[in-house]
């Protein structure tokens, strides 16, 4: 077994790697880039490396610069995570040629399946079933026209050295495909540093099912069940679950039995999964094979006891699989959520900057978080929008949804903006908890995206009543302070009006042993708790029941977050009540005439001039962030005035780039 071991990525795969190297007793090292220098990954590594400045292709992206790393520590193998450097047919030759292992497949067989365009030729081969499309590599935007054209509307145009959702889109017209075709061209070449596209047929309605595989270099290979990842925004998988709600044990032990057919035909040694895309009739395709370990490889783990990093880890060490396919088991249900800094109720735009607080659910049996950042860390621009992963693990499908809509009320993210609230929404989607689903499920359901009236609370007087104890936590405080002039210390009452949307509600509310009682509507609410001021968990039960909600004060108002739900109330006494529906609105500032950068990130083309005519609809700018392209497009007819900014500036979120006259 080896000593030491290098992790070539960032963030939490790199924090999950190094947890399984030290429970395995192997020491560890984290390379790391300029933006990187606090990260967790790097503090939970034995030795670190400085690899060179933020963007990945000057740092993570180096060969040599990791190669060197493991030679100035001696680190005997290297495992490459995923992304970056981790399905590179040259990166694992070169490793392998440095007398370095690879913790993953061997070379030739990432060039067979890691090109999506050989890869496809080869199953097709090996026998399994492939999409109808055109495998070849792509001139320019008219021939992919012409050729969307022959295959069929809808296509599906990807980059063939892709992944991840970046260098993909769907195209349902010729305006769409030869927009499409240069979005994946530019999208790949920053990305991958290929920028081959081909196309095949977009099967409608379709099923994202995926096998996960191990092999080693003694020609043994098992299949570890399926994986579900219907549950996609813009081609990225947001939840994955195992096994899934729509295969049967027939159609299991057939994917399974033609992956391994794939594996074997190209001599797979380590962790990989063959993904197919799965219609109405449980037909299945071969869509790709990923030779690299998945991010969603915990719902595997939980399902099967199994620990995927460790198996890679003795594979690539020599070692043969301890176990055959008889063995492999499926105990239970688990669901992942990838929580990802992006704020869901502006678009899904990037959020970056200062975590100011960080609380993740506590770990158990099953419940599991695979996160690399901490409180007070950094969300930087330049890499990958997902912050942490949370799993949870039930007996049944209906428990482990339970587990994760009470994990996600309890993981407190503030500083940044995140998905919860959408996460949170979708584990109580009707469609959803049936498993009624397919890829087109968030489009479909969320057509003009998602906003705060798409979280309706089934419960609002527990809210209401949660802000009423919180304030009168406060009022209580205040009233003991020390120094108050005789014959006027403050006296707080029990009757209060909580202002939410402009709705007035009356409560009362009574101090009781263990916390308060709130009258509200005829009903009262005992709710019992330890919460302490400026606790952003407040834990506690509501008439017997437990529930957990997040609370937050900002000033007058008290934000009540809660399953997906954020409820912003003031609480006041009635006479404050009725002066503030006297107070005039604020009318906000016109800005229709500037174009705002919706986000953090970098300017990379700026596709108008001062004075040009442009139509509703025509593109303006392509802003990147996380590693994604975003179009700003023109609202209506209009005549740019002036450009103020230019393009390679940092743009921060809601600052000026154009005018308009």
């Amino acid at each position: 077994m080896f000593k030491k071991i290098l992790i070539a990525n960032r963030g939490e795969i790199a924090c999950r790697v190094i947890s399984t190297a030290k429970k395995m007793g192997i020491a560890t090292v984290a390379v790391y880039s300029e933006a990187d220098k606090d990260a967790l990954h790097v503090e939970m590594a034995d030795e670190k490396v400085y690899i060179g400045p933020a963007p990945s292709k000057e740092s993570y992206l180096l060969i040599d610069k990791i190669i060197a790393a493991c030679k100035q520590t001696g680190a005997e193998a290297v495992h490459p995570g995923y992304g970056f450097l981790s399905e590179k047919e040259e990166f694992a030759r070169r490793v392998e040629e440095e007398g370095i292992r690879f913790i993953g497949p061997k070379h030739y067989s990432i060039g067979k399946m890691g090109d999506k365009i050989e890869s496809k030729k080869l199953a097709h081969a090996a026998g399994v079933s492939t999409i109808p499309g055109y495998n070849e590599a792509i001139a320019g935007p008219d021939e992919a026209v012409e050729i969307a054209k022959k295959i069929g509307y809808p296509v599906m145009i990807k980059a063939s050295a892709g992944g991840g959702g970046k260098g993909l889109r769907v195209a349902w017209n010729d305006k769409e495909a030869h927009e499409g075709f240069s979005s994946c061209v530019s999208e790949a070449r920053n990305s991958f540093a290929d920028d081959r596209v081909f196309i095949e047929k977009f099967v409608e309605k379709p099923r994202h099912i995926e096998i996960q595989i191990l092999g080693d270099a003694h020609g043994n290979y098992v299949y570890l069940n399926e994986r579900e990842c219907s549950i996609q925004r813009r081609h990225q998988k947001v939840i994955e679950e195992a096994p899934s709600p729509f295969i049967d044990p027939a159609t299991r032990k057939a994917m399974g039995e033609q992956a391994v057919a794939l594996a074997r035909a190209v001599n797979y040694e380590s962790a990989g999964t063959v993904e197919f895309v799965v219609g109405a009739d449980k037909r299945f395709y071969f869509l790709e094979m990923n030779t690299r370990l998945q991010v969603e490889h915990p719902v595997t783990e939980f399902i099967t006891g199994l620990d995927i990093v460790e198996q890679m880890i003795r594979v690539a060490a020599g070692e043969k699989l301890a176990f055959s396919q008889k063995d492999v088991k499926i105990d239970g249900w688990a669901i992942e959520c990838r929580i990802n800094a992006e704020d869901p109720f502006r678009g899904f735009l990037p959020s970056t900057g200062r975590i100011t607080k960080f609380f993740t659910p506590e770990a158990s049996d099953y419940v599991r978080v695979d996160t690399g950042v901490y409180d007070g860390g950094e969300i930087s621009m330049y890499y990958d929008s997902m912050i942490a992963k949370l799993i949870t693990h039930g007996p049944t499908r209906d428990v482990a949804l339970g587990r994760m809509r009470d994990a996600l009320n309890s993981f407190v993210i503030r500083g940044i903006s995140s998905n919860i609230p959408f996460q949170a929404a979708l584990m109580k989607h009707p469609r959803f908890q049936a498993g009624d689903f397919d890829t087109g499920f968030i489009a479909r359901e969320y057509p003009s995206g998602f906003d705060a009236s798409m979280v309706p609370h089934d419960d609002p007087a527990l809210l209401i009543s949660v802000a009423a104890f919180v304030h009168r936590c406060y009022q209580d405080r205040a009233a003991k302070v020390s120094g108050q002039l005789a014959g006027h210390e403050r006296k707080v009452g029990h009757e209060w009006v909580v202002i939410r949307n402009g709705e007035r509600h009356p409560v009362v509310a009574k101090p009781i042993l263990g916390g308060y009682e709130v009258g509200y509507r005829g009903q009262v609410f005992r709710i019992l708790s330890g919460w302490r001021l400026g606790q952003s968990l407040f834990n506690g039960t509501c008439n017997g029941e437990p529930f957990t909600v997040q609370v937050e004060r900002d000033r007058l108002t008290y934000q009540i977050h809660h399953w997906g739900t954020r409820a912003d109330m003031m609480v006041m006494s009635a006479r404050a009540a009725e002066l503030l529906a006297m107070m005039p609105e604020k009318a906000p500032p016109d800005l229709s005439r500037f174009l705002l950068s919706p986000m953090p990130g970098l300017l990379r083309e700026i596709a108008v001039a001062e004075g040009t005519e442009v139509k509703q609809g025509e593109k303006l700018v392509v802003i990147e962030a996380m590693k994604m392209e975003n179009i700003l497009r023109a609202e209506h007819d209009c005549k740019v005035k002036k450009i103020s900014a230019k393009v390679g500036d940092s743009l921060a979120v809601d600052e000026v780039i154009l005018e308009f006259e």
